[in-house]
């Protein structure tokens, strides 16, 4: 287990939402409970009344009244089973979106590293099959778990008041039914458990490959992803088939062998004693309603063992999810800090991923005033989203190495330092939705002027009212109806609406011609008068108007300053400036 997990134990994330509905829970199991009574009452009614007929000692009218007994009696049955099942199943499924919301919070506080290592197919597979079979074991679980107790033990009462003999000699093969649950019960479990590990590869693969299907198309590899897809596949459907020959193939049909060693030992022995006239034919018959009436709880607890079996192997997959301890963490008792206006120091700022990793910074020190912009060049690699990252806390920096507005980076509460913070990613990520939601991300409540005025500064708004449904116009999943250039005007059109105190720009104009980055700066520029700003670019015609600019190189910064004293340097700046020029008039 990692070292950033705690242990939970199996039921313990759901303890709580059963505690809150113990009342539901109550009343649910007090249907239950009646309705068997009523079923128990049936064959009891019955052996009176076929007893009394076989003496004459019944009319006619007494028949259909007993007639009418049973019918209303089975009219209350339909009823209340319907009820306990609105009652209680209806709960399984408050579970259910309880246990998602709880999941999905729990996917929100974790921090990069955690994604790193998780595969989205794992993930996906939790919130699908695994979430199902808790709500199974804790709705209709439950509800057979309750049934088969007062069932039995009712059911064993009321047979050993017509014969205790003959009660004995019936549940003779019942014990074999421990033995057989106990042995299927493990293998159940076991292969249960590969089965949802399996799912989550297969999960993964039909995720990575919808996701990439234009490169696979482009590389015409359809029948390559194919023959995977197929592989991972058959071999879900083959761990499926183990378990079903377990689960169904071999674990119910032994069930159904024991009850009916039992049906026959009640036939031999109880039709002798009916014969005899050792019993009635009334009581024989109720007798052998009542070892009907037990053939169900034999019957379920195979059910009910499968479900348990498959409901704590999910939970056990979920607990791993819930007991996983977010890195990125408050520290107790900060007090708030809702505005920052963005004055920024690193001190001798040291990092690297891990104990193992190489260094990606080794002792970096600059400030910048509130206000002011700032620029980071410098070579694929050097480090320039990774600064980005600490300053967000998308990893957790050294302490006392980030400072903001004089408060040292870990005394500033999470919320308020990402509300405070807006950053345009170098991988754009749009949603599945319209143009206009997706730029109101930032600022649900934006009114329609406000989104059309920040993709106007963003330059995107004119390629956006081409299109035939203009705002209104619902983009494919992560954008992919739109190019990349736009994809990257409407992130910025998106961080500008919600007008942040510190906006982060990595390297978000890569994909736009140079007249229009010009543009969209210009109108930054205004736009974002007296507010701290960060650009990481890797053309130095995006980042010349900055107050202050960094190269970094070698985890360290080698040069600093603004354009023209970096230019009047003649090192990595200028090189890199030079270099530029010359492609661009080469164009």
């Amino acid at each position: 287990m990692p070292a950033s997990q705690k242990t939970m134990r199996t039921f313990e994330m759901v303890t709580p939402y059963l505690k809150r509905n113990v009342l539901r829970i109550l009343v649910g199991v007090l249907l239950i409970i009646i309705v068997d009574i009523a079923q128990l009452i049936i064959p009891k009614i019955m052996q009176v009344t076929i007893d009394k007929i076989g003496i004459a000692a019944i009319t006619k009218s007494g028949l259909l009244k007993v007639g009418l007994l049973i019918l209303g009696l089975s009219l209350a049955i339909a009823l209340l089973r319907f009820l306990w099942r609105l009652i209680l199943i209806g709960a399984s499924w408050s579970l259910d979106r309880d246990l998602r919301k709880a999941y999905y919070q729990q996917l929100m506080k974790l921090s990069q590293n955690f994604y790193n290592r998780m595969k989205t197919g794992d993930l996906m597979a939790l919130a699908t099959n695994d979430i199902n079979a808790v709500r199974m074991l804790f709705g209709f679980g439950f509800v057979i778990a309750v049934d088969i107790v007062f069932l039995t033990i009712a059911t064993l009462g009321f047979m050993l008041s017509y014969n205790v003999r003959l009660t004995l000699l019936a549940i003779i093969p019942l014990p074999l039914l421990s033995i057989i649950i106990i042995v299927f019960g493990r293998r159940i479990h076991k292969l249960f458990g590969r089965v949802q590990k399996i799912f989550a590869e297969l999960s993964g693969k039909v995720q990575e490959s919808i996701s990439g299907i234009r490169v696979i198309k482009a590389f015409h590899q359809e029948e390559f992803e194919l023959e995977k897809m197929s592989e991972s596949a058959y071999d879900y459907v083959k761990q499926n088939i183990r378990l079903v020959k377990i689960s169904q193939g071999l674990f119910h049909p032994f069930m159904f062998l024991v009850i009916s060693f039992s049906m026959l030992i009640v036939m031999v022995v109880g039709g002798e004693s009916a014969l005899l006239g050792e019993v009635s034919m009334g009581e024989f018959i109720a007798f052998f309603q009542y070892l009907g009436m037990l053939v169900w709880p034999m019957i379920a607890i195979g059910w009910i063992v499968n479900m348990y079996q498959r409901g704590t192997a999910s939970l056990k997959r979920l607990n791993e999810i819930f007991a996983e301890d977010p890195e990125i963490a408050d520290d107790p008792d900060l007090t708030p800090i809702p505005f920052l206006r963005g004055a920024l120091e690193i001190k001798h700022l040291a990092f690297r991923y891990h104990d193992k990793a190489p260094w990606i910074f080794r002792d970096i020190s600059f400030s910048l005033d509130a206000g002011n912009t700032l620029a980071i060049v410098g070579r694929t690699g050097c480090g320039k989203t990774t600064l980005i990252d600490l300053l967000l806390r998308v990893y957790n920096p050294p302490r006392d190495s980030f400072y903001i507005d004089g408060h040292e980076l870990f005394s500033i509460p999470v919320k308020d330092l990402r509300a405070n913070i807006v950053t345009v990613p170098q991988e754009i990520f749009l949603f599945s939705d319209s143009i206009a939601d997706n730029i109101a991300l930032s600022k649900p409540d934006a009114s329609r002027e406000e989104v059309e005025a920040a993709a106007k500064i963003a330059q995107v708004y004119n390629d956006i009212i081409e299109f035939e449904e203009g705002f209104d116009t619902v983009i494919g999943e992560r954008g992919v109806t739109l190019s990349g250039g736009q994809k990257q005007r409407l992130a910025i059109a998106r961080a500008l609406l919600s007008d942040p105190n510190i906006l982060v720009i990595d390297d978000s104009l890569s994909a736009v011609d140079t007249k229009t980055e010009k543009e969209i700066l210009t109108a930054l520029i205004e736009n974002r008068r007296n507010k701290t700003t960060i650009i990481i670019a890797h053309r130095i015609s995006a980042i010349q108007h900055a107050d202050t600019i960094l190269v970094l190189d070698n985890g360290t910064i080698v040069e600093q300053g603004n354009h023209q004293s970096l230019l009047a340097l003649g090192g990595i700046y200028h090189n890199l400036h030079e270099k530029q020029q010359i492609e661009e008039r080469l164009k």
